[in-house]
């Protein structure tokens, strides 16, 4: 006896429908929550920026950032403070004008950042965590 074809009924069409439906917005939302991008953020006078994406992949944190300064001069800074090994760390970059940086480490928990104009601590602006 060979089977040609399933039949379903209105109530059932409609549970796989939402079932499929339920599936892939569930697919999507681990998709994004894996690589998140930030930014702008702003030093306190707005004169210079980062943004850039952050996302884990085999255990180790990846992070690609963006710096702008847009009053030349003088060095934008952006700060890196992140949550490791039962201890925070931190460390900065500086960049006159426009730069493109990376950084990565097995076993962060958290990252933040925020961004300063003119000096490693002067004209900085509020913290954002990013991981």
């Amino acid at each position: 006896m060979a089977v040609t074809g399933l039949a379903l009924t209105p109530a059932a069409q409609a549970t796989t429908q939402a079932t499929a439906a339920s599936t892939a917005s569930t697919v999507t939302a681990t998709q994004s929550t894996a690589f998140k991008s930030w930014g702008k953020f702003f030093s306190s006078d707005r004169k210079a920026y980062t943004f850039g994406k952050t996302w884990k992949s085999g255990g180790t944190v990846f992070t690609k950032w963006y710096g702008v300064d847009k009053a030349g001069g003088k060095k934008g800074w952006v700060w890196f403070e992140y949550y490791k090994n039962g201890g925070w760390h931190k460390f900065n970059r500086s960049w006159d004008g426009k730069v493109t940086g990376s950084w990565s480490g097995r076993g962060i928990k958290k990252v933040y950042t925020f961004t300063c104009w003119a000096g490693k601590f002067d004209n900085c602006g509020k913290k954002y965590r990013i991981y």
